[in-house]
């Protein structure tokens, strides 16, 4: 005969649920839109000189896109208008998103405002923020002696 075991899956999950509402709390919890809501992906990226954050914001005028630096938080805000609607338009499926969004994103490295760039082409916002020169860290000779 087998012994009886406990299972062990109820722990497990117990665990991973733990690890996610710390994440959570630790302001670390990815910004997710609730149900109807719109809001660009992002990409947040790091190089040896920079930040780089890339979002989607296809059909949207890069005019009507405002973006803000404040103690290391990214912020974007915007809107993507609908089109209108033509009256004798019938639509058999309605897959697009429309709706005024804000993404804030904690930066991972310290930044130099003064120096921030942004472009855009083809629906691809991207901000390339120079780190400072803190931030990028400096290697110390040792001497022999």
């Amino acid at each position: 005969m087998r012994a009886l075991t406990p299972w062990t899956g109820l722990s497990t999950m117990k665990k991973e649920m733990d690890r996610v509402f710390d994440r959570f709390w630790d302001g670390d919890f990815p910004q997710l839109p609730s149900m109807g809501e719109w809001a660009p992906a992002l990409d947040v990226s790091e190089t040896k000189d920079a930040v780089m954050v890339k979002a989607e914001v296809p059909g949207m005028d890069p005019n009507e896109i405002q973006l803000s630096l404040q103690d290391q938080l990214l912020t974007l805000k915007g809107e993507k208008k609908q089109e209108k609607e033509e009256k004798d338009e019938h639509y058999y499926r309605a897959e697009r998103s429309y709706g005024a969004f804000v993404r804030a994103v904690r930066l991972p490295a310290t930044v130099d405002g003064s120096k921030v760039t942004a472009s855009f082409k083809n629906g691809l916002l991207t901000v390339t923020l120079p780190k400072a020169p803190t931030a990028k860290g400096t290697t110390i000779p040792i001497k022999a002696e």
